[in-house]
């Protein structure tokens, strides 16, 4: 039994965090396009949106939502009656906008909200939960439910300076010795494999891990668009450069569930 999610950690699906030390590096827009793939790869993927009092999965997929998690936590609905499915595969768990109440959940809220994606998790093969940005409550508390951890970041100082703040707390807090980095926004290979040696070293030297690479993601202008027009890029830009990045870290994701 874990002490931070009051759940056995061994689901059936693999659950993975999407978190970022800042906002504004992707990370949302990288969640939904990996859900997306993942998903068209033939698993069933349940995406769930970690950023409890602003979300906005559903706004970048331009769904329409009747009824979120915090329905469930107040017994007003049924879990698998909030999931709604925007692609065959696919199931998204949204969350609300706007609402204080959600984003500082005390330990038995969330100790709930492990009970329900515990409950529904048995229907899916993964579950990829976009937290919040920085090192709140619930992006620790999600992290520490998940399985792995992947942390976004961008080539600007402040993030690689955030992503590390938020290493650093998962790994003294909570004992997570394993994460993997996706830089964002990046030229090209060379400057994504830069900022993802840079953070590495320092990682390394202060905390004595050394994190993975899962992949870089150039700055793609077929980004922007999709984002605009509430599609994941992976479906209005398939050829595009940014969703070559996704499907080939999807593969990889895909791998450690053992599917190829």
């Amino acid at each position: 039994m874990d002490k931070d999610t009051g759940m056995e950690k061994a689901l059936s699906p693999l659950v993975i965090s999407v978190s970022s030390g800042k906002g504004g590096v992707g990370k949302t827009s990288i969640a939904v396009n990996m859900a997306f793939s993942l998903a068209r790869g033939g698993l069933k993927c349940l995406l769930v949106d970690g950023d409890l009092g602003l979300a906005n999965i559903d706004v970048l997929l331009g769904l329409t939502v009747r009824s979120t998690i915090r329905d469930v936590i107040a017994g007003d609905e049924e879990p698998s009656n909030v999931i709604v499915f925007p692609e065959p595969g696919l199931g998204v768990l949204p969350a609300s906008s706007g609402v204080s109440d959600m984003v500082n959940l005390g330990p038995e809220d969330r100790g709930q909200i492990g009970e329900i994606l515990g409950e529904i998790s048995h229907d899916f093969d993964c579950m990829i939960i976009d937290t919040a940005a920085g090192i709140g409550p619930s992006v620790l508390w999600f992290n520490a439910f998940a399985g792995r951890s992947i942390v976004v970041l961008t080539p600007d100082p402040t993030s690689l300076t955030d992503a590390y703040a938020l290493i650093k707390v998962l790994n003294r807090e909570h004992g997570r010795k394993e994460f993997y980095l996706i830089p964002n926004m990046v030229k090209d290979e060379r400057e994504g494999l830069q900022v993802y040696e840079g953070l590495g070293k320092v990682v390394k030297r202060f905390l004595k891990i050394t994190p993975h690479h899962l992949g870089s993601i150039p700055r793609d202008a077929e980004v922007v668009k999709a984002v605009r027009e509430q599609r994941p890029f992976l479906k209005s830009s398939p050829r595009s450069k940014a969703a070559e990045a996704i499907d080939k870290m999807s593969k990889a994701i895909a791998s450690w569930m053992g599917h190829e």
